[in-house]
Protein backbone atom coordinates (compact mmCIF):
# COMPACT_ATOMS: atom_id res chain seq x y z
CA UNK A 1 0.00 0.00 0.00
CA UNK A 2 1.37 3.41 -0.91
CA UNK A 3 1.91 6.13 1.67
CA UNK A 4 -1.09 8.34 2.40
CA UNK A 5 -0.86 11.56 0.46
CA UNK A 6 1.91 10.39 -1.85
CA UNK A 7 2.08 12.19 -5.14
CA UNK A 8 4.42 9.60 -6.70
CA UNK A 9 2.23 6.52 -6.36
CA UNK A 10 -1.53 6.70 -6.82
CA UNK A 11 -2.78 3.29 -5.76
CA UNK A 12 -6.38 4.15 -6.46
CA UNK A 13 -5.55 5.15 -9.99
CA UNK A 14 -3.59 1.94 -10.51
CA UNK A 15 -6.53 -0.16 -9.27
CA UNK A 16 -8.87 1.78 -11.51
CA UNK A 17 -6.60 1.25 -14.53
CA UNK A 18 -6.39 -2.47 -13.81
CA UNK A 19 -10.16 -2.65 -13.64
CA UNK A 20 -10.48 -0.67 -16.87
CA UNK A 21 -8.06 -3.07 -18.64
CA UNK A 22 -10.02 -6.09 -17.47
CA UNK A 23 -13.41 -4.72 -18.39
CA UNK A 24 -12.08 -3.47 -21.75
CA UNK A 25 -10.87 -6.97 -22.63
CA UNK A 26 -14.21 -8.42 -21.56
CA UNK A 27 -16.04 -5.76 -23.58
CA UNK A 28 -14.00 -6.66 -26.68
CA UNK A 29 -14.74 -10.35 -26.22
CA UNK A 30 -18.45 -9.82 -25.69
CA UNK A 31 -18.72 -7.37 -28.62
CA UNK A 32 -16.96 -9.96 -30.84
CA UNK A 33 -19.43 -12.66 -29.76
CA UNK A 34 -22.32 -10.28 -30.32
CA UNK A 35 -21.15 -9.27 -33.80
CA UNK A 36 -20.18 -12.80 -35.01
CA UNK A 37 -22.81 -14.76 -33.15
CA UNK A 38 -20.08 -17.22 -32.09
CA UNK A 39 -19.00 -18.06 -28.59
CA UNK A 40 -15.84 -19.75 -29.95
CA UNK A 41 -13.87 -17.78 -32.52
CA UNK A 42 -10.40 -19.19 -31.84
CA UNK A 43 -8.72 -21.92 -29.80
CA UNK A 44 -8.11 -19.30 -27.08
CA UNK A 45 -11.83 -18.80 -26.65
CA UNK A 46 -12.39 -22.38 -25.46
CA UNK A 47 -9.72 -24.95 -26.39
CA UNK A 48 -11.84 -28.04 -25.71
CA UNK A 49 -14.92 -26.50 -27.32
CA UNK A 50 -12.86 -25.39 -30.34
CA UNK A 51 -11.70 -28.99 -30.96
CA UNK A 52 -15.27 -30.30 -30.70
CA UNK A 53 -16.61 -27.57 -33.00
CA UNK A 54 -13.95 -28.30 -35.64
CA UNK A 55 -14.88 -31.99 -35.55
CA UNK A 56 -18.53 -31.17 -36.15
CA UNK A 57 -17.59 -28.68 -38.88
CA UNK A 58 -15.49 -31.30 -40.69
CA UNK A 59 -18.31 -33.84 -40.52
CA UNK A 60 -20.82 -31.28 -41.72
CA UNK A 61 -18.66 -30.33 -44.71
CA UNK A 62 -18.29 -34.02 -45.60
CA UNK A 63 -22.04 -34.58 -45.33
CA UNK A 64 -22.73 -31.61 -47.58
CA UNK A 65 -20.35 -32.93 -50.25
CA UNK A 66 -21.72 -36.45 -49.89
CA UNK A 67 -25.23 -35.16 -50.62
CA UNK A 68 -23.85 -33.45 -53.71
CA UNK A 69 -22.08 -36.68 -54.77
CA UNK A 70 -25.25 -38.73 -54.30
CA UNK A 71 -27.30 -36.26 -56.33
CA UNK A 72 -24.73 -36.49 -59.13
CA UNK A 73 -25.05 -40.27 -58.92
CA UNK A 74 -28.83 -39.98 -59.27
CA UNK A 75 -28.37 -37.81 -62.36
CA UNK A 76 -25.98 -40.39 -63.84
CA UNK A 77 -28.45 -43.20 -63.19
CA UNK A 78 -31.30 -41.22 -64.72
CA UNK A 79 -29.16 -40.67 -67.83
CA UNK A 80 -28.48 -44.40 -68.13
CA UNK A 81 -32.11 -45.30 -67.48
CA UNK A 82 -33.32 -42.90 -70.15
CA UNK A 83 -31.00 -44.51 -72.69
CA UNK A 84 -32.10 -47.99 -71.62
CA UNK A 85 -35.74 -47.05 -72.13
CA UNK A 86 -34.91 -46.04 -75.69
CA UNK A 87 -33.17 -49.36 -76.28
CA UNK A 88 -36.07 -51.29 -74.79
CA UNK A 89 -38.44 -49.51 -77.18
CA UNK A 90 -36.23 -50.44 -80.13
CA UNK A 91 -35.96 -54.09 -79.07
CA UNK A 92 -39.75 -54.20 -78.68
CA UNK A 93 -39.93 -53.24 -82.36
CA UNK A 94 -37.52 -56.09 -83.16
CA UNK A 95 -39.82 -58.41 -81.25
CA UNK A 96 -42.78 -57.31 -83.37
CA UNK A 97 -40.76 -57.96 -86.53
CA UNK A 98 -39.77 -61.44 -85.30
CA UNK A 99 -43.40 -62.29 -84.54
CA UNK A 100 -44.40 -60.95 -87.94
CA UNK A 101 -41.77 -63.09 -89.67
CA UNK A 102 -42.86 -66.17 -87.71
CA UNK A 103 -46.25 -65.96 -89.39
CA UNK A 104 -44.69 -67.41 -92.54
CA UNK A 105 -46.65 -65.23 -94.97
CA UNK A 106 -43.87 -62.85 -95.97
CA UNK A 107 -42.63 -62.65 -99.56
CA UNK A 108 -38.94 -62.40 -100.41
CA UNK A 109 -39.38 -58.68 -101.09
CA UNK A 110 -40.99 -58.21 -97.69
CA UNK A 111 -38.18 -60.22 -96.12
CA UNK A 112 -35.66 -57.84 -97.66
CA UNK A 113 -37.56 -54.87 -96.25
CA UNK A 114 -37.67 -56.53 -92.84
CA UNK A 115 -33.91 -57.07 -92.99
CA UNK A 116 -33.35 -53.37 -93.70
CA UNK A 117 -35.49 -52.46 -90.71
CA UNK A 118 -33.72 -54.99 -88.49
CA UNK A 119 -30.33 -53.61 -89.53
CA UNK A 120 -31.39 -50.04 -88.79
CA UNK A 121 -32.84 -50.95 -85.40
CA UNK A 122 -29.80 -52.93 -84.28
CA UNK A 123 -27.65 -50.00 -85.45
CA UNK A 124 -29.69 -47.70 -83.21
CA UNK A 125 -29.16 -50.04 -80.27
CA UNK A 126 -25.41 -49.92 -80.89
CA UNK A 127 -25.40 -46.13 -81.27
CA UNK A 128 -27.16 -45.64 -77.92
CA UNK A 129 -24.77 -48.08 -76.26
CA UNK A 130 -21.65 -46.34 -77.55
CA UNK A 131 -22.81 -42.72 -77.27
CA UNK A 132 -24.52 -42.57 -73.86
CA UNK A 133 -22.21 -40.61 -71.55
CA UNK A 134 -22.34 -38.62 -68.32
CA UNK A 135 -19.60 -36.02 -67.87
CA UNK A 136 -17.67 -37.76 -70.69
CA UNK A 137 -17.94 -41.12 -68.90
CA UNK A 138 -19.42 -43.89 -71.09
CA UNK A 139 -22.24 -45.72 -69.34
CA UNK A 140 -23.55 -48.54 -71.57
CA UNK A 141 -20.60 -49.81 -73.59
CA UNK A 142 -19.34 -52.23 -70.94
CA UNK A 143 -16.56 -50.01 -69.53
CA UNK A 144 -18.56 -48.72 -66.54
CA UNK A 145 -17.32 -51.33 -64.06
CA UNK A 146 -17.11 -51.19 -60.26
CA UNK A 147 -17.46 -47.40 -60.11
CA UNK A 148 -17.58 -46.08 -56.53
CA UNK A 149 -19.94 -43.30 -55.42
CA UNK A 150 -18.70 -41.59 -52.22
CA UNK A 151 -22.01 -41.09 -50.43
CA UNK A 152 -20.84 -40.54 -46.85
CA UNK A 153 -18.56 -38.23 -44.91
CA UNK A 154 -16.14 -41.00 -43.92
CA UNK A 155 -13.87 -43.47 -45.66
CA UNK A 156 -15.57 -46.59 -46.96
CA UNK A 157 -19.06 -45.07 -47.11
CA UNK A 158 -19.47 -45.85 -50.80
CA UNK A 159 -21.90 -47.45 -53.26
CA UNK A 160 -20.46 -49.59 -56.05
CA UNK A 161 -22.07 -49.84 -59.48
CA UNK A 162 -21.36 -51.72 -62.69
CA UNK A 163 -23.43 -51.50 -65.89
CA UNK A 164 -23.15 -54.25 -68.48
CA UNK A 165 -22.65 -53.82 -72.20
CA UNK A 166 -25.95 -53.11 -73.95
CA UNK A 167 -24.71 -53.22 -77.53
CA UNK A 168 -26.62 -55.42 -79.99
CA UNK A 169 -23.83 -58.00 -80.03
CA UNK A 170 -24.02 -58.35 -76.22
CA UNK A 171 -27.79 -58.77 -75.90
CA UNK A 172 -29.34 -62.12 -76.63
CA UNK A 173 -29.61 -65.69 -75.44
CA UNK A 174 -27.66 -68.90 -75.11
CA UNK A 175 -29.55 -71.48 -77.16
CA UNK A 176 -29.01 -75.18 -77.63
CA UNK A 177 -28.84 -76.30 -81.23
CA UNK A 178 -32.13 -77.65 -82.54
CA UNK A 179 -31.50 -81.27 -83.49
CA UNK A 180 -33.10 -82.71 -86.61
CA UNK A 181 -36.50 -84.35 -86.16
CA UNK A 182 -35.97 -88.10 -86.03
CA UNK A 183 -37.90 -91.33 -86.43
CA UNK A 184 -38.27 -93.14 -83.13
CA UNK A 185 -35.38 -95.57 -82.54
CA UNK A 186 -37.71 -98.48 -81.78
CA UNK A 187 -39.10 -98.43 -85.28
CA UNK A 188 -36.58 -100.29 -87.38
CA UNK A 189 -37.78 -99.47 -90.84
CA UNK A 190 -35.49 -100.11 -93.73
CA UNK A 191 -36.15 -96.57 -94.81
CA UNK A 192 -36.74 -93.77 -92.30
CA UNK A 193 -37.58 -90.10 -92.07
CA UNK A 194 -34.69 -87.67 -91.99
CA UNK A 195 -32.26 -88.95 -89.38
CA UNK A 196 -32.76 -92.06 -87.29
CA UNK A 197 -32.40 -93.23 -83.74
CA UNK A 198 -34.62 -90.62 -82.05
CA UNK A 199 -36.04 -91.50 -78.64
CA UNK A 200 -37.03 -89.50 -75.59
CA UNK A 201 -34.66 -90.27 -72.73
CA UNK A 202 -34.14 -88.77 -69.29
CA UNK A 203 -31.79 -85.80 -69.19
CA UNK A 204 -30.57 -83.14 -66.83
CA UNK A 205 -29.92 -79.46 -67.45
CA UNK A 206 -27.00 -77.35 -66.24
CA UNK A 207 -26.99 -73.57 -66.64
CA UNK A 208 -23.95 -71.49 -65.80
CA UNK A 209 -22.46 -74.44 -63.95
CA UNK A 210 -25.55 -74.90 -61.74
CA UNK A 211 -27.81 -77.93 -62.04
CA UNK A 212 -31.42 -76.93 -62.62
CA UNK A 213 -33.06 -80.33 -62.53
CA UNK A 214 -33.86 -83.43 -64.57
CA UNK A 215 -36.61 -84.41 -66.97
CA UNK A 216 -37.93 -87.97 -67.22
CA UNK A 217 -40.11 -88.72 -70.28
CA UNK A 218 -43.34 -90.63 -69.78
CA UNK A 219 -42.16 -93.00 -72.54
CA UNK A 220 -39.63 -93.22 -75.32
CA UNK A 221 -42.39 -91.81 -77.55
CA UNK A 222 -42.72 -88.63 -75.49
CA UNK A 223 -43.25 -85.74 -77.91
CA UNK A 224 -41.02 -82.69 -78.07
CA UNK A 225 -43.99 -80.67 -76.82
CA UNK A 226 -44.27 -82.89 -73.74
CA UNK A 227 -40.56 -82.64 -72.96
CA UNK A 228 -40.59 -78.85 -73.35
CA UNK A 229 -43.56 -78.60 -70.98
CA UNK A 230 -41.68 -80.62 -68.37
CA UNK A 231 -38.61 -78.39 -68.66
CA UNK A 232 -40.69 -75.25 -68.27
CA UNK A 233 -42.36 -76.67 -65.15
CA UNK A 234 -39.07 -77.36 -63.35
CA UNK A 235 -38.80 -75.35 -60.14
CA UNK A 236 -35.08 -74.90 -60.65
CA UNK A 237 -35.28 -73.91 -64.31
CA UNK A 238 -36.01 -70.26 -63.70
CA UNK A 239 -34.37 -68.15 -66.38
CA UNK A 240 -34.43 -71.05 -68.84
CA UNK A 241 -37.19 -71.64 -71.38
CA UNK A 242 -37.81 -74.62 -73.61
CA UNK A 243 -39.46 -74.46 -77.02
CA UNK A 244 -40.43 -77.43 -79.14
CA UNK A 245 -40.81 -77.94 -82.87
CA UNK A 246 -41.44 -80.82 -85.20
CA UNK A 247 -40.45 -80.23 -88.81
CA UNK A 248 -39.38 -83.26 -90.85
CA UNK A 249 -38.02 -83.72 -94.33
CA UNK A 250 -39.66 -86.88 -95.65
CA UNK A 251 -37.54 -86.88 -98.77
CA UNK A 252 -37.63 -85.97 -102.42
CA UNK A 253 -40.78 -86.72 -104.34
CA UNK A 254 -40.27 -88.30 -107.73
CA UNK A 255 -43.23 -87.98 -110.08
CA UNK A 256 -44.18 -90.97 -112.16
CA UNK A 257 -47.10 -92.75 -113.72
CA UNK A 258 -48.49 -93.80 -110.33
CA UNK A 259 -49.22 -92.09 -107.03
CA UNK A 260 -48.10 -91.92 -103.40
CA UNK A 261 -50.46 -92.71 -100.53
CA UNK A 262 -49.90 -92.19 -96.80
CA UNK A 263 -51.86 -91.66 -93.62
CA UNK A 264 -50.88 -88.87 -91.19
CA UNK A 265 -51.73 -88.51 -87.51
CA UNK A 266 -50.40 -86.64 -84.51
CA UNK A 267 -49.58 -88.22 -81.15
CA UNK A 268 -48.09 -87.53 -77.78
CA UNK A 269 -46.73 -90.03 -75.25
CA UNK A 270 -47.66 -92.81 -77.67
CA UNK A 271 -51.33 -91.84 -77.86
CA UNK A 272 -52.83 -90.95 -81.22
CA UNK A 273 -54.57 -87.59 -81.53
CA UNK A 274 -57.63 -87.89 -83.78
CA UNK A 275 -58.22 -90.65 -86.32
CA UNK A 276 -55.59 -89.71 -88.85
CA UNK A 277 -55.99 -88.44 -92.39
CA UNK A 278 -55.15 -90.32 -95.57
CA UNK A 279 -53.63 -88.34 -98.42
CA UNK A 280 -52.95 -89.40 -101.98
CA UNK A 281 -51.21 -87.60 -104.80
CA UNK A 282 -49.80 -88.29 -108.24
CA UNK A 283 -47.55 -85.24 -107.89
CA UNK A 284 -45.98 -83.44 -104.97
CA UNK A 285 -48.33 -80.51 -105.46
CA UNK A 286 -51.44 -82.69 -105.28
CA UNK A 287 -50.09 -84.67 -102.31
CA UNK A 288 -49.34 -81.46 -100.40
CA UNK A 289 -52.81 -80.10 -101.14
CA UNK A 290 -54.45 -83.29 -99.87
CA UNK A 291 -52.31 -83.36 -96.71
CA UNK A 292 -53.19 -79.76 -95.91
CA UNK A 293 -56.91 -80.53 -96.19
CA UNK A 294 -56.52 -82.52 -92.97
CA UNK A 295 -54.44 -79.94 -91.08
CA UNK A 296 -57.38 -78.93 -88.87
CA UNK A 297 -57.52 -82.49 -87.50
CA UNK A 298 -53.86 -83.48 -87.40
CA UNK A 299 -52.17 -80.12 -86.95
CA UNK A 300 -49.78 -81.27 -89.69
CA UNK A 301 -49.09 -79.05 -92.67
CA UNK A 302 -47.08 -79.89 -95.78
CA UNK A 303 -44.84 -77.84 -98.02
CA UNK A 304 -42.19 -78.30 -100.69
CA UNK A 305 -38.63 -77.05 -100.30
CA UNK A 306 -36.39 -75.81 -103.09
CA UNK A 307 -35.03 -79.28 -103.84
CA UNK A 308 -38.46 -80.83 -104.30
CA UNK A 309 -38.60 -82.61 -100.92
CA UNK A 310 -41.77 -83.07 -98.88
CA UNK A 311 -41.64 -81.09 -95.60
CA UNK A 312 -44.12 -81.83 -92.80
CA UNK A 313 -44.68 -79.55 -89.80
CA UNK A 314 -46.74 -80.34 -86.68
CA UNK A 315 -47.77 -76.93 -85.39
CA UNK A 316 -47.90 -77.91 -81.69
CA UNK A 317 -44.69 -79.98 -81.81
CA UNK A 318 -46.59 -83.21 -81.18
CA UNK A 319 -45.34 -86.40 -82.79
CA UNK A 320 -45.96 -86.96 -86.48
CA UNK A 321 -47.09 -90.48 -87.34
CA UNK A 322 -46.74 -91.66 -90.91
CA UNK A 323 -48.45 -94.98 -91.67
CA UNK A 324 -50.07 -96.85 -94.53
CA UNK A 325 -47.38 -95.61 -96.88
CA UNK A 326 -47.53 -97.06 -100.39
CA UNK A 327 -46.61 -96.17 -103.94
CA UNK A 328 -47.77 -97.26 -107.32
CA UNK A 329 -45.99 -97.15 -110.62
CA UNK A 330 -42.80 -95.13 -110.56
CA UNK A 331 -43.90 -92.34 -108.17
CA UNK A 332 -41.76 -92.31 -104.99
CA UNK A 333 -40.79 -90.33 -101.95
CA UNK A 334 -37.17 -91.40 -101.70
CA UNK A 335 -36.34 -91.41 -97.99
CA UNK A 336 -39.60 -93.10 -97.05
CA UNK A 337 -39.91 -95.65 -99.82
CA UNK A 338 -36.25 -96.47 -100.19
CA UNK A 339 -34.08 -96.44 -103.26
CA UNK A 340 -36.11 -99.11 -105.01
CA UNK A 341 -39.33 -97.17 -104.81
CA UNK A 342 -41.02 -100.07 -103.08
CA UNK A 343 -43.76 -99.09 -100.65
CA UNK A 344 -43.65 -99.88 -96.91
CA UNK A 345 -47.33 -100.54 -96.36
CA UNK A 346 -48.14 -101.09 -92.69
CA UNK A 347 -44.89 -99.50 -91.44
CA UNK A 348 -45.47 -96.79 -88.82
CA UNK A 349 -42.93 -93.98 -88.61
CA UNK A 350 -43.12 -91.73 -85.54
CA UNK A 351 -41.19 -88.45 -85.78
CA UNK A 352 -40.74 -86.83 -82.39
CA UNK A 353 -39.36 -83.38 -83.18
CA UNK A 354 -36.80 -81.59 -81.04
CA UNK A 355 -36.52 -79.32 -78.00
CA UNK A 356 -34.47 -76.14 -77.89
CA UNK A 357 -33.43 -74.55 -74.60
CA UNK A 358 -32.67 -70.85 -74.16
CA UNK A 359 -31.24 -68.95 -71.20
CA UNK A 360 -29.06 -66.10 -70.08
CA UNK A 361 -26.04 -68.32 -69.33
CA UNK A 362 -24.25 -71.26 -70.93
CA UNK A 363 -26.49 -74.35 -71.06
CA UNK A 364 -25.46 -78.00 -71.22
CA UNK A 365 -27.62 -81.13 -71.42
CA UNK A 366 -26.49 -84.61 -70.40
CA UNK A 367 -28.22 -87.94 -70.04
CA UNK A 368 -29.34 -88.65 -66.49
CA UNK A 369 -27.23 -91.82 -66.56
CA UNK A 370 -24.19 -89.61 -66.15
CA UNK A 371 -22.74 -90.03 -69.61
CA UNK A 372 -21.69 -87.00 -71.59
CA UNK A 373 -24.05 -87.83 -74.46
CA UNK A 374 -27.09 -85.53 -74.60
CA UNK A 375 -30.69 -86.63 -74.72
CA UNK A 376 -31.63 -87.68 -78.24
CA UNK A 377 -34.22 -84.94 -78.78
CA UNK A 378 -32.34 -82.07 -77.09
CA UNK A 379 -29.16 -80.32 -78.17
CA UNK A 380 -26.11 -80.92 -75.97
CA UNK A 381 -24.54 -77.47 -75.66
CA UNK A 382 -25.58 -73.89 -76.23
CA UNK A 383 -24.30 -71.11 -78.46
CA UNK A 384 -24.79 -67.40 -77.83
CA UNK A 385 -27.00 -65.64 -80.37
CA UNK A 386 -27.30 -61.87 -80.16
CA UNK A 387 -29.49 -59.19 -81.68
CA UNK A 388 -26.70 -58.61 -84.17
CA UNK A 389 -27.23 -62.17 -85.44
CA UNK A 390 -30.90 -61.63 -86.31
CA UNK A 391 -31.30 -61.37 -90.08
CA UNK A 392 -33.50 -62.60 -92.90
CA UNK A 393 -31.02 -63.89 -95.44
CA UNK A 394 -29.06 -66.70 -93.82
CA UNK A 395 -29.28 -70.31 -92.82
CA UNK A 396 -31.15 -70.95 -89.58
CA UNK A 397 -29.21 -72.23 -86.61
CA UNK A 398 -25.74 -71.11 -87.64
CA UNK A 399 -23.65 -70.04 -84.61
CA UNK A 400 -23.15 -66.41 -83.60
CA UNK A 401 -20.51 -64.56 -85.56
CA UNK A 402 -21.10 -66.52 -88.77
CA UNK A 403 -24.49 -66.15 -90.41
CA UNK A 404 -26.83 -65.82 -87.46
CA UNK A 405 -30.55 -66.35 -86.93
CA UNK A 406 -32.63 -66.61 -90.08
CA UNK A 407 -35.92 -64.70 -90.02
CA UNK A 408 -36.66 -66.09 -93.48
CA UNK A 409 -37.72 -69.42 -91.96
CA UNK A 410 -40.41 -70.00 -89.36
CA UNK A 411 -38.01 -71.86 -87.13
CA UNK A 412 -35.51 -69.04 -87.40
CA UNK A 413 -38.20 -66.49 -86.63
CA UNK A 414 -39.13 -68.42 -83.50
CA UNK A 415 -35.46 -68.53 -82.57
CA UNK A 416 -35.29 -64.77 -83.10
CA UNK A 417 -38.28 -64.28 -80.80
CA UNK A 418 -36.36 -66.12 -78.09
CA UNK A 419 -33.21 -64.04 -78.69
CA UNK A 420 -35.20 -60.80 -78.57
CA UNK A 421 -37.09 -61.85 -75.43
CA UNK A 422 -33.88 -62.57 -73.57
CA UNK A 423 -32.39 -59.29 -74.84
CA UNK A 424 -35.42 -57.51 -73.40
CA UNK A 425 -35.03 -59.44 -70.18
CA UNK A 426 -31.39 -58.39 -69.95
CA UNK A 427 -32.25 -54.72 -70.56
CA UNK A 428 -35.09 -54.88 -68.04
CA UNK A 429 -32.81 -56.48 -65.45
CA UNK A 430 -30.23 -53.74 -66.01
CA UNK A 431 -32.93 -51.10 -65.67
CA UNK A 432 -34.19 -52.74 -62.48
CA UNK A 433 -30.66 -52.76 -61.07
CA UNK A 434 -30.22 -49.07 -61.83
CA UNK A 435 -33.62 -48.28 -60.34
CA UNK A 436 -32.74 -50.10 -57.12
CA UNK A 437 -29.45 -48.20 -56.84
CA UNK A 438 -31.26 -44.92 -57.47
CA UNK A 439 -33.75 -45.71 -54.71
CA UNK A 440 -30.84 -46.48 -52.41
CA UNK A 441 -29.16 -43.18 -53.24
CA UNK A 442 -32.41 -41.27 -52.64
CA UNK A 443 -32.79 -42.92 -49.24
CA UNK A 444 -29.14 -42.17 -48.50
CA UNK A 445 -29.66 -38.50 -49.40
CA UNK A 446 -32.59 -38.29 -46.98
CA UNK A 447 -30.48 -39.87 -44.26
CA UNK A 448 -27.58 -37.48 -44.97
CA UNK A 449 -29.94 -34.49 -44.77
CA UNK A 450 -31.26 -35.68 -41.40
CA UNK A 451 -27.74 -36.29 -40.08
CA UNK A 452 -26.59 -32.90 -41.37
CA UNK A 453 -29.48 -31.20 -39.56
CA UNK A 454 -28.61 -32.90 -36.29
CA UNK A 455 -24.88 -32.19 -36.62
CA UNK A 456 -25.63 -28.53 -37.40
CA UNK A 457 -27.71 -28.33 -34.22
CA UNK A 458 -24.93 -29.94 -32.19
CA UNK A 459 -22.37 -27.53 -33.67
CA UNK A 460 -24.60 -24.60 -32.75
CA UNK A 461 -24.85 -25.80 -29.17
CA UNK A 462 -21.05 -25.88 -28.93
CA UNK A 463 -20.01 -22.67 -30.70
CA UNK A 464 -23.02 -20.37 -31.09
CA UNK A 465 -23.22 -17.39 -28.75
CA UNK A 466 -26.17 -17.01 -26.36
CA UNK A 467 -27.08 -13.50 -27.53
CA UNK A 468 -29.40 -12.50 -24.66
CA UNK A 469 -26.79 -13.61 -22.16
CA UNK A 470 -23.98 -11.87 -24.10
CA UNK A 471 -26.01 -8.65 -24.32
CA UNK A 472 -26.61 -8.70 -20.58
CA UNK A 473 -22.93 -9.39 -19.86
CA UNK A 474 -21.90 -6.62 -22.28
CA UNK A 475 -24.14 -4.15 -20.46
CA UNK A 476 -22.55 -5.12 -17.17
CA UNK A 477 -19.05 -4.84 -18.61
CA UNK A 478 -19.81 -1.41 -20.10
CA UNK A 479 -21.13 -0.18 -16.74
CA UNK A 480 -18.00 -1.55 -15.05
CA UNK A 481 -15.84 0.22 -17.62
CA UNK A 482 -17.65 3.52 -17.02
CA UNK A 483 -17.32 3.04 -13.27
CA UNK A 484 -13.59 2.38 -13.66
CA UNK A 485 -13.16 5.60 -15.65
CA UNK A 486 -15.07 7.50 -12.96
CA UNK A 487 -12.91 5.96 -10.24
CA UNK A 488 -9.75 6.86 -12.14
CA UNK A 489 -10.94 10.43 -12.50
CA UNK A 490 -11.78 10.65 -8.79
CA UNK A 491 -8.41 9.25 -7.69
CA UNK A 492 -6.62 11.72 -9.96
CA UNK A 493 -8.57 14.64 -8.49
CA UNK A 494 -7.62 13.58 -4.93
CA UNK A 495 -3.94 13.31 -5.89
CA UNK A 496 -3.99 16.80 -7.35
CA UNK A 497 -5.56 18.18 -4.18
CA UNK A 498 -2.36 17.41 -2.27
CA UNK A 499 -0.62 20.12 -4.23
CA UNK A 500 -2.64 22.74 -2.37
CA UNK A 501 -0.63 21.93 0.71
CA UNK A 502 2.52 23.34 -0.85
CA UNK A 503 3.55 26.91 0.22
Amino acid sequence: MSAVGSILTNQGALDALQSINTTSSLNNTLENELSTGLAITSPASNPAGFITAQGFTSQLNGLTQAVSNANQGVSLLQTAQGALQQQIGIVQQLNSISVQAANGTETSQEATSLQNVVSQLTGQVNAISSQTQFNNVSLLNGTFNNVQFQVGANEGQTVSLSIGNTSASSLGAFQTAAVASKQNAAETASAAAKGSGGAASAFRITVGGNSLGSVTPTSTLESAAGLAAQVNSLDGAKGVTASASNVVNLGKFTAGTGQVTLTLAASGSGKTIGTGVQATGSSLTSLIANINKGTSETGISAAQNSSGSLILTQGNANNIQVSGFSTSGTATVASVAGATGTGSTGQVITVQGSVQLAGGSQISVTNSTGTAAPAALVGATSTFFSLADVNVSTVNGTPSGTTGVDLNTQGGANQAISVVNFALQSLNNTGGQLGAVQQGLAANINNLDTTSENVTTALGVVQDANLPQVANQLTQAQIQAQAGVAALKSSTTLQQSFLSLLP
